[in-house]
C-alpha cells in the first residue's frame, strides 16, 4: 500500500516536473507571438503550438507583401538596380535595368552568370572592387551595346545586328552586402552627355560667329591708334589689346571644342624627341621667364622618341610653363624630370614650380574650361594682373590634347616642395 502511494507520487512529482520543463521548453522556443508567455498557463501546449504556427504564417505573408512592394517600387524606379550573388550570378534586376543594360536573356526568378548577360568590364571591376573592399564604391564609364538582338525568346535564338546603338554613359554606384553579395544602382548620365554637348555646340557657333566682328574691331582699333594722340591714343591701344585678348580667346574656344569633338582628326602623328618639344616651348616662354629669373632645370632620361603630334606637343607645355611661370616667385626653377616605365611601355612627364601650390577647392576643376581657381588667391611673388591675362582655357586645351595622344594628365601639389605639380603618361606607340 504504502509502495503504491509513494509511486503514486513520485508519478505526480514527475509529470509535474515535465510540465514545468515543457512549459520552459516553450517559452524558450515560441517568442515570436508577444502574447506567448502570458498565455503559458492558460492554454494547451498543442494550442499554443498551433497559435504561433499561425502567427508566423501571418509574418512571413506581412513580409513578403511589403518585399514584393519594395521590389515592384524598385521595378517601377528611374534608376538601375541590380543585386549578384558571391559567384557574380544575377539574382534580380529592374526594369530600367534591362533596358539600360540591354538585358535580354534573363527572366526573374532565373540565376544567370552576370558575365553572360552584361558585357561590360568597368560593370564588373566595380562589383569587385565592392566586394573586396567591403565598402561602397563610385565608377563611371562608357556602356557599349551589345551586337545581337533576341529573334525569338521562346525559344532563346539570337541573331545579329549592326552596331547601331549609341555608346551610354553610365555612373554607377556599388554596395557590399553579407555573404559576398553586391547591389549595384546604375544612373543614366547620357542626357547630361547630350546636354553638355548641346551647350558646347553652341556656344562654339556662337563663338565663331564672333570671329568677324572682333577683327573688324582689331583693325579699326590699329587704325585709331596710328591716327590718335594721347590721351585718345591709350585708350585705342587699350581695345586693341582686349580685343586681341577676345580673339584669343575665340581661338581657343573653337580649337577645343574641335580637340573634344574630333581627338584623332586633330593629330598630324610623326615620331618626335620630348626634350626637344620641351626646350622648343621654353623657347617660346622664356623671355616672359627671364623677366622673373626663372630657370628651367631639365632631368631624367636625355633622349626619348614617342608618335605625337609636335605642334600640339609643344603647345602643351607652351601653356603649363607659362601657367608654372606665373604662379612661380622670382629666381626660382621649373624642375621637368623625364621618366621611362619599359614595362608598360610609357613615359612620365613631371613639371614641378616652386610656388606655393594649387587651394585644395581648386584642384578637381584645374583642367575644366575658364577655370581660373579663387580670384582673391596669389602666390608668393604673383602679381595680380598676370593672372587676370589668361584666357582659362590653357589647361584645358592641354588636358584634351594629352588625351588625344592617348595618355593622362594629372595636378596636385608636391607633398615635399608644396608647388604646383603636373604629371603627364604617354604611351611611346599609339
Amino acid at each position: 500500500m504504502y509502495s503504491f502511494i509513494l509511486g503514486f507520487l513520485l508519478g505526480i512529482i514527475l509529470l509535474l516536473w515535465n510540465r514545468y520543463r515543457l512549459k520552459a521548453q516553450l517559452k524558450d522556443v515560441l517568442t515570436v507571438s508577444p502574447d506567448t508567455e502570458e498565455l503559458l498557463d492558460a492554454l494547451p501546449a498543442l494550442t499554443l503550438i498551433k497559435r504561433e504556427i499561425v502567427y508566423i504564417q501571418q509574418q512571413y505573408d506581412q513580409q513578403q507583401q511589403e518585399l514584393n512592394l519594395k521590389q515592384q517600387i524598385l521595378d517601377l524606379a528611374p534608376i538601375a538596380y541590380l543585386r549578384v550573388d558571391e559567384e557574380n550570378q544575377l539574382l534580380w534586376c529592374n526594369q530600367q535595368a534591362q533596358t539600360l543594360l540591354q538585358i535580354d536573356r534573363w527572366q526573374p526568378g532565373q540565376i544567370r552568370l552576370l558575365l553572360e548577360l552584361v558585357r561590360s568590364y568597368e560593370l564588373d571591376q566595380l562589383i569587385e572592387q565592392t566586394r573586396q573592399t567591403q565598402t561602397p564604391q563610385v565608377s563611371e564609364w562608357t556602356f557599349y551595346p551589345p551586337n545581337y538582338v533576341s529573334s525569338s525568346p521562346k525559344n532563346q535564338t539570337y541573331e545579329a545586328k549592326p552596331l547601331n546603338s549609341s555608346s551610354v554613359a553610365l555612373k554607377g554606384f556599388g554596395y557590399p552586402l553579407p555573404q559576398g553579395q553586391v547591389v549595384v544602382f546604375i544612373h543614366n548620365q547620357q542626357p547630361l552627355v547630350e546636354l553638355s554637348r548641346s551647350r558646347d555646340r553652341a556656344l562654339s557657333d556662337l563663338t565663331h560667329e564672333l570671329r568677324t566682328p572682333l577683327t573688324s574691331i582689331s583693325l579699326v582699333s590699329e587704325w585709331l591708334e596710328g591716327r590718335l594722340q594721347d590721351p585718345e591714343r591709350r585708350r585705342a591701344t587699350q581695345m586693341l589689346q582686349e580685343t586681341h585678348r577676345l580673339i584669343n580667346l575665340v581661338e581657343d574656344w573653337l580649337e577645343l571644342s574641335q580637340l573634344q569633338e574630333n581627338p584623332h582628326q586633330s593629330l598630324s602623328l610623326e615620331p618626335v624627341e620630348l626634350n626637344e618639344i620641351l626646350l622648343a616651348a621654353w623657347q617660346v616662354v622664356e623671355p616672359i621667364a627671364q623677366q622673373k629669373q626663372i630657370n628651367l632645370n631639365t632631368q631624367g632620361i636625355e633622349k626619348v622618341e614617342i608618335s605625337g603630334d609636335r605642334s600640339r606637343l609643344i603647345q602643351v607645355f607652351i601653356n603649363l610653363f607659362d601657367n608654372s611661370i606665373k604662379h612661380s616667385p622670382h629666381h626660382s626653377q621649373i624642375l621637368v624630370n623625364l621618366t621611362d616605365n619599359l614595362e608598360n611601355q610609357t613615359i612620365e612627364i613631371s613639371i614641378l614650380d616652386q610656388g606655393s601650390g594649387f587651394l585644395e577647392k581648386d584642384l578637381p576643376y584645374i583642367f575644366n574650361r575658364l577655370y581660373r581657381g579663387d580670384p582673391s588667391r596669389t602666390r608668393q611673388g604673383v602679381d595680380s594682373e598676370s593672372l587676370r591675362t589668361g584666357s582659362g582655357l590653357g589647361l584645358a586645351i592641354a588636358q584634351e590634347i594629352i588625351q588625344a595622344h592617348g595618355g593622362t594628365i594629372t595636378a596636385e601639389n608636391h607633398p615635399d616642395i608644396g608647388g604646383a605639380w603636373i604629371q603627364i603618361l604617354l604611351t611611346k606607340d599609339l
